[in-house]
């Protein structure tokens, strides 16, 4: 379990679970909201994920998505300084109209 290091005791609801050369692999789980954007936000700009050509974003773990991580997830694939190819997997409905809301298909491809 990855600790929120913002919020002592609590579960962080993002985290890299493997990076290497050719692909990073984002885990989403509960809740991202507001409370947790400083968090994405700075997980985000993690050097691990400027080398991958490919993110999987794994959000099948992940209840609810705020409107504002939703840009922030948008903004980071956004300035990765070559496109890297992103795939949403396991997004619930709701998660994926908040991305789609966000403008995240554009540069995304979405797989159950």
């Amino acid at each position: 379990m990855t600790v929120d290091p913002h919020h002592p005791g609590q579960a962080t609801p993002v985290r890299i679970s493997e990076a290497d050369e050719e692909h990073a692999v984002l885990a989403f789980s509960g809740d991202l909201d507001a409370h947790a954007l400083r968090v994405l936000e700075e997980l985000l700009l993690d050097p691990r994920l400027r080398r991958p050509g490919a993110w999987t974003l794994e959000m099948s773990g992940l209840d609810h998505l705020d409107l504002a991580c939703a840009y922030a997830l948008l903004r980071a694939v956004s300035r990765v300084p070559e496109p890297a190819a992103v795939t949403v997997h396991g997004a619930h409905p709701a998660v994926h109209r908040t991305l789609r809301h966000a403008g995240l298909e554009t540069v995304a491809t979405f797989t159950r």
